[in-house]
């Protein structure tokens, strides 16, 4: 395979590596506390990033050491990432629990009527501060670095001969991450802005959908990868 072709691959594997469901869901949790497309555009890149610098450093080490991940650490690094996926969505849980929809009903001059508000944090101060809205999508995505479907990344690496191809691999890999991801925050953004404005019911219900998912999934990760291959019970 000449170089250019090795960095396409790395680019189209990139794009396709954003749209991982333990990606899809990490960051979805996030981005359904957001009111603006443009807020999430930004947490979905601080995750590309994220991720490319953990993929860098183990590049360097594969590279430079020759040294490979080894099974019984990359199972741990999955579950790592099943334990984080079900803190995201118990924490999303909470927090529709926290601005879910009410209904009172009271009387006003011999007539009933029934209220509806939401027990919601204040909406001023949103506009963006992207260090500090990008931590911790910059920490989730550096933990995914290194579990899941990135290991197959690293073994591409064993096969390159060239230590400086190798490295922009792991560039235009990350670049297609940080890509790919960025424009799944940004739709993401757009369509829970509108059911925040115009659908209450419907965002309430995404999110607690969001959360629910979310939780199931890590802990299916845990189930599947702890147990089911042995990581726990060999130990």
């Amino acid at each position: 395979m000449t170089p250019l072709a090795t960095l396409v691959l790395g680019l189209l594997l990139g794009l396709k590596h954003a749209f991982d469901s333990d990606h899809l869901i990490a960051v979805s949790t996030i981005v359904a506390r957001e009111r603006s497309p443009w807020r999430s555009l930004w947490i979905g890149l601080f995750w590309g990033i994220g991720h490319t610098i953990t993929l860098l450093a183990a590049g360097v080490l594969v590279l430079g050491l020759k040294m490979q991940i080894p099974p019984p650490l990359e199972s741990s690094l999955e579950c790592a990432v099943g334990v984080m996926i079900v803190g995201l969505g118990l924490m999303t849980l909470y927090d529709w629990w926290r601005t879910r929809l009410h209904a009172h009903a009271h009387a006003h001059e011999g007539s009933a009527h029934v209220h509806f508000h939401m027990h919601a944090s204040s909406p001023a101060h949103q506009h963006p501060h992207p260090l500090h809205l990008g931590a911790k999508p910059m920490l989730i995505g550096m933990v995914h670095g290194l579990a899941g479907s990135a290991a197959l990344m690293l073994l591409v690496l064993t096969t390159i001969p060239s230590p400086t191809v190798g490295l922009f691999y792991i560039g235009i890999f990350g670049l297609g991450s940080v890509v790919g991801m960025g424009v799944v925050s940004l739709l993401l953004g757009f369509f829970f802005s509108l059911t925040t404005e115009r659908f209450q019911h419907l965002d309430q219900g995404m999110r607690l959908t969001i959360g629910s998912l979310s939780t199931a999934f890590g802990l299916w990760m845990i189930v599947e990868i702890g147990f089911i291959q042995g990581l726990f019970l060999a130990s």
